[in-house]
């Protein structure tokens, strides 16, 4: 994860200075390196400033940023890169290689505004960036198809444009679209935005073809652990996760880490999976943290304590996601032998989260509602990793103590997607039992369609504030392509009954996938939203509905 922040601004106005609020906050997601960059018109009526820190994930050492060269007669293109660029030009890029400075070469070649185009379309992987184009003098800014990294803009008086992956405070900010790619020439006072695919091409989320087909009247083979799809899902999965779990480098001020990879774990369906499957690519000397967030939850707390007569009670053993939790990790060691997950109970008393509370609400910013505010404290504080771990005693009669531990991980991984994908929301079964497959079909596209707009430029702001860098398997481009060209009934097949595979219906696929890895307990578990897993949703009143803008 990186921070990227620029100003374009009239050479008649002075450049706005970033704050020393601003400055740590950039530091916060990418405390490698710091490194600033200025501009100028070619006609001198412009002045431009590009900002990078790094959080340094790829290659075998720290690649400075912003990325740029002083070749031209105003100082030559820049760029600011934060991503991961898993594949350019269909070709994976290199262990030792930084995507950055592969990509940034394709761009230096660009004469074009097409030419650009061609090299942003040819990165498959999460990014943000905003790149200036000396020969252009032109300035480009995007998100990737399913926006998975924050980018924000705002406006200056005068015609200018201020960029960040974080706001500063100040004027109004606007989340940039994932829609494709926008650029400014220098002098113009509006942004052109450039498709992320060619003409006349009809994809979803701008990666690929949807498939709407209906089962024929005859009816098609059971959804079961032999069927193609549970293969096919298995082998995409792997795929994504190689690329994202193999190959991280220690931090540059660190020794060897045992530990480089950890889950945001609920102990749910999508997470544990990916956990299960960490293990098998893994070497068996990576150990892999699961971070696991319950909250102090006053309303919650108070009905528990007068249910229990008086009687102590554990208010974050009794969070759903931590009963969930622990007993998916028992089931992955039971899997697994050999293998060191290290289970993070990271409890927040009531006292810590609002002592953090305006912080998570200035990196939400400019989302401001209710749901907006409990699915980010969850997140912020699962990405900290500050919490205990359960020492195991010698004595086996003696209950294991808990130990502090902050996890050394600096990559996360999530579950998210895998909802909209293989049709495991509720909504999902209700378009079934309401026009059948038509209906189920309907609603999968509507979903996958709207990926892009998940609000991961939120969730991506509160994670990274943490020097930590969260990875979705389950968005990978390909993976992505795939299980939306694969038709609805080989991903959830509501047309069965639990009875016939063992496993309900919704993300049907993905369960007996975890069954195949021996996950029995992992592929029934139930959907649960992370606000009321862990407790964060209506912390003070029951009555408060999530659209409640923030006061």
């Amino acid at each position: 994860m990186c921070g990227i922040h620029a100003v374009i601004s009239p050479s008649s106005c002075s450049l706005p200075e970033i704050s020393p609020e601003l400055h740590q906050n950039l530091v916060n997601r990418g405390p490698d390196y710091f490194g600033q960059v200025t501009r100028e018109s070619s006609d001198g009526r412009w002045k431009l400033r590009f900002t990078s820190t790094v959080l340094a994930l790829r290659g075998d050492r720290v690649t400075k940023q912003p990325l740029h060269d002083d070749s031209g007669s105003g100082g030559g293109n820049v760029l600011c890169w934060n991503g991961e660029g898993w594949r350019f030009m269909g070709e994976v890029i290199g262990e030792h290689e930084n995507d950055g400075e592969v990509i940034y070469r394709g761009l230096k070649e660009a004469r074009s505004v097409e030419e650009v185009m061609g090299v942003w379309r040819g990165v498959e992987g999460p990014f943000a960036f905003v790149f200036y184009c000396e020969a252009l003098q032109r300035v480009f800014w995007g998100r990737d198809r399913l926006g998975r990294r924050s980018l924000m803009v705002r406006r200056l008086e005068g015609g200018g444009v201020v960029l960040g992956s974080i706001g500063d405070g100040e004027g109004k900010w606007e989340e940039v679209e994932a829609d494709g790619v926008y650029s400014l020439e220098l002098g113009d006072v509006v942004a052109r935005r450039h498709d992320w695919v060619e003409e006349g091409e009809s994809f979803v989320s701008s990666i690929g073809v949807f498939n709407k087909a209906l089962p024929s009247p005859e009816g098609e083979t059971p959804l079961t652990s032999a069927s193609p799809s549970v293969r096919a899902l298995k082998d995409q999965l792997v795929e994504s996760l190689k690329l994202r779990v193999l190959n991280i480098p220690n931090p540059p001020s660190s020794g060897t880490g045992k530990t480089r990879v950890a889950v945001l774990f609920s102990g749910g369906l999508d997470c544990t999976v990916l956990a299960r499957l960490c293990h098998d690519i893994l070497e068996p000397h990576q150990e892999i943290d699961l971070l696991n967030v319950g909250f102090e939850n006053p309303r919650v707390g108070a009905r528990l304590k007068k249910e229990a007569n008086g009687k102590e009670v554990d208010l974050y053993e009794a969070c759903p996601d931590r009963i969930t939790g622990r007993k998916s990790f028992a089931e992955l060691k039971n899997v697994c032998p050999g293998r060191v997950f290290r289970f993070v109970a990271v409890n927040v008393p009531y006292s810590k989260l609002q002592a953090h509370r305006q912080q998570i609400i200035s990196l939400i910013h400019p989302h401001n509602t209710v749901m907006d505010l409990s699915i980010a404290c969850a997140l912020y504080f699962a990405a900290r990793g500050q919490g205990s771990v359960r020492s195991e005693s010698p004595d086996p009669d003696s209950e294991p103590s808990p130990v502090s531990y902050t996890s050394p991980a600096r990559v996360l991984l999530s579950g998210l997607g895998a909802d909209e994908l293989f049709g495991g929301y509720s909504r999902h079964a209700a378009a079934f039992q309401q026009d059948g497959y038509t209906g189920l079909v309907k609603e999968l596209l509507r979903d996958v369609s709207r990926l892009a707009e998940r609000n991961l430029g939120r969730d991506d702001r509160v994670m990274a504030h943490w020097g930590k860098e969260v990875r979705f398997p389950f968005l990978d481009e390909r993976l992505v392509k795939w299980a939306i060209a694969t038709p609805a009934w080989e991903k959830c097949d509501f047309e069965r009954e639990e009875e016939k595979s063992g496993v309900e219906a919704a993300k049907r696929v993905l369960r007996l996938l975890a069954m195949e890895l021996g996950m029995e307990g992992v592929a029934k578990e139930k959907k649960r939203a992370i606000q009321f897993g862990s407790r964060t949703a209506k912390m003070e009143s029951g009555r408060d509905k999530g659209t409640t803008l923030l006061s």
